[in-house]
């Protein structure tokens, strides 16, 4: 199988992260399949790259063994699995809503243990990897934002176990938790914030990031490039582990920001 071109599998590939993501592996060489729950920018994406789009709705069980199954008819083969689809929604824990809270957890938690099922075997076969693509949400809370930081925190538990269980069969199994990355998804909450504060959405993106070393917000291609890094040979001795990109922001200690102006 080594001689072949590898091959990989990215949920919620049509924008984003997950675009990004196939980009860039598409420039590493590999094969792509991108999967999502819209036909139109999947297909945009895989148009682009050369590779392949399947609507997929990661959390259905028959639909990630679909998105496998057309991805070995296809190119025979699977090597990687960016497990990246994931959704939000707001609220605290006692006041978020109940179907909102589950399905939050179905796509986020249970979608990448279903696409992990479904991909394994395959995976053992190419001794491939898994990367799960997490947040700094599950390193630490934001408010009103339970959900997603108990599902982003969840993952990292299943990133563990899956190390354990898979290893022996040469199956790696690594997280990224990025920062603030210019995406769909952030472009909703920086309108939502400047509507809270009613500044312009330039002003709130500012305040967003303002604490960060970096002082910006991540383009999708810098996550993609830390997201091959753990897909292929470089990262070799690496399972089990969450690679941390968030522009510094975890290495704040924001208990001494009142400091920070003054000089």
């Amino acid at each position: 199988m080594d001689e072949e071109k590898r091959v990989a599998l990215i949920t919620g590939g049509g924008t984003g992260i997950g675009a990004a993501t196939a980009q860039r592996l598409s420039a590493d060489g590999y094969q792509v399949v991108v999967t999502g729950r819209r036909m139109e920018p999947i297909e945009a994406v895989a148009s682009e790259i050369g590779g392949h789009a399947v609507v997929s709705d990661t959390s259905r069980e028959i639909d990630c063994h679909k998105a496998v199954e057309t991805t070995l008819e296809q190119f025979g083969r699977l090597d990687v699995l960016i497990a990246n689809a994931g959704v939000e929604t707001f609220g605290s824990a006692a006041e978020v809503d109940l179907t909102e809270w589950r399905h939050v957890m179905e796509v986020n938690v249970d979608g990448v243990l279903l696409a992990v099922r479904a991909s394994v075997e395959a995976l053992k076969e190419s001794r491939g990897a898994v990367v799960v693509v997490a947040s700094v949400a599950a390193l630490a809370a934001g408010p009103s934002f339970s959900a997603y930081v108990t599902s982003k925190t969840a993952l990292l538990g299943l990133v563990r176990s899956l190390a354990v269980d898979l290893g022996p069969s040469g199956v790696r199994v690594n997280a990224i938790c990025p920062g603030w990355v210019a995406t769909e998804m952030s472009d909703r909450e920086v309108i939502e914030l400047g509507r809270a504060l009613e500044c312009s959405d330039d002003s709130a993106r500012e305040r967003l990031v303002q604490h960060l070393p970096l002082n910006r917000m991540a383009d999708p291609a810098e996550i993609a490039s830390c997201i091959s890094f753990l897909a292929g040979p470089d990262s070799s001795f690496m399972t089990g582990s969450a690679l941390i990109a968030d522009g510094g922001g975890s290495a704040v200690d924001v208990g001494t920001l009142a400091y920070r102006d003054l000089g």
